[in-house]
């Protein structure tokens, strides 16, 4: 079974430049989607029907045209949940899960830190998301976090992390707080198959820089430990341009 996590920038602007010819090709079995930009009524879910993804379930944000999350599925899920209960953190639409009979999977769009009133934000979201972690990781343990973190774990994962040391997404305590994730019993499905440097998923639009390879990696799938025996593979599908990002996949037998 094939997961897929894709931070589309837009999913109408995506589906424009062959987001469904693509997936017609790939054929995950379940696709995570973040940044949709979009309510579910102006969204082409019949497009995605026609493909093979009967089931489709968006989360949109209060906000129109702004961030967003959803999952389309092969398989009918067993229970959906939109969002985590928590008032600050779901009008921005940026959770939603889906529970099968061996595993569950949610798509997350965790908030950058573009000033300092989102990076206060962020903070808070990002601690009021990790102890609701922890208690749903207790609850659910075959759990797999698909999305975009908005931060680069480690020097490895960003192109100058010299440079970059003071830039929201790779702040000390942003990378500290990854790391407590990740403590808390999940498996960063990327590095568990791939050691190597220069695997990013995400570059800016500015000075060329998918061209020469300037990124950041902020995309993951991470995986709960009871997880690990059943994944296959993990990859960076850089050459797929529907977006700024690029779509992350997670291969588990099931």
């Amino acid at each position: 079974m094939k997961i897929i996590s894709y931070n589309v920038n837009g999913i109408r602007a995506a589906m424009k430049k062959g987001l469904i010819a693509w997936l017609q090709i790939e054929n995950p079995d379940i696709v995570c989607f973040q940044e949709i930009k979009a309510l579910e009524e102006q969204i082409d879910i019949k497009a995605f029907i026609e493909i093979g993804y009967k089931y489709n379930y968006w989360f949109s944000a209060q906000k129109k045209g702004y961030s967003g999350v959803g999952i389309i599925s092969k398989y009918k899920p067993k229970n959906i949940k939109y969002g985590t209960g928590i008032t600050s953190m779901d009008f921005e639409g940026r959770n939603i899960r889906l529970d099968f009979e061996d595993f569950s999977v949610m798509s997350l769009y965790l908030p950058s830190g573009t000033n300092l009133n989102r990076l206060e934000f962020k903070l808070n979201y990002m601690d009021e998301f990790l102890d609701y972690i922890s208690l749903l990781n207790n609850e659910i343990n075959n759990l797999i976090i698909a999305g975009d973190y908005n931060i680069c774990h480690k020097e490895i994962d960003i192109h100058d992390p010299v440079r970059n040391k003071n830039i929201s997404g790779f702040l000390p305590v942003e990378r500290e707080w990854l790391q407590r994730f990740i403590d808390l019993g999940f498996i960063d499905s990327f590095r568990e198959f791939n050691k190597e440097p220069h695997n990013y998923s995400w570059w800016t639009y500015r000075a060329n820089a998918r061209a020469n390879n300037k990124g950041w990696r902020i995309d993951y799938i991470m995986a709960s430990s009871y997880m690990k025996e059943k994944m296959k593979s993990a990859k960076i599908l850089k050459d797929v341009f529907h977006s700024d990002h690029c779509p992350i996949s997670l291969t588990i037998n099931n």
